[in-house]
């Protein structure tokens, strides 16, 4: 049981960092520079970090989560 949930929590960890990276990369496309006001490159580029986590954790909950209840399907049954 022990070796599940760490097992659980490797793959959640290596998943919320890949699709944070990903989101980082793709976030890369969106011309920023637009939107943000002049002398303000910090506050730009701590909002293009936050961004990426918070889109990262939302993509990488929800294969997770799909992953999940899919292993629980065969309790329908």
């Amino acid at each position: 049981m022990e070796t599940v949930v760490g097992q659980q929590a490797l793959i959640s960890i290596f998943s919320h960092i890949f699709f944070t990276g990903v989101a980082f990369y793709a976030l890369r496309a969106v011309m920023f520079e637009k939107w943000i006001r002049k002398q303000h490159v910090l506050q730009a580029q701590i909002l293009y970090i936050f961004l990426s986590i918070a889109i990262g954790l939302a993509v990488s909950t929800f294969f997770l989560n799909i992953s999940l209840w899919s292993r629980q399907l065969q309790y329908l049954f």
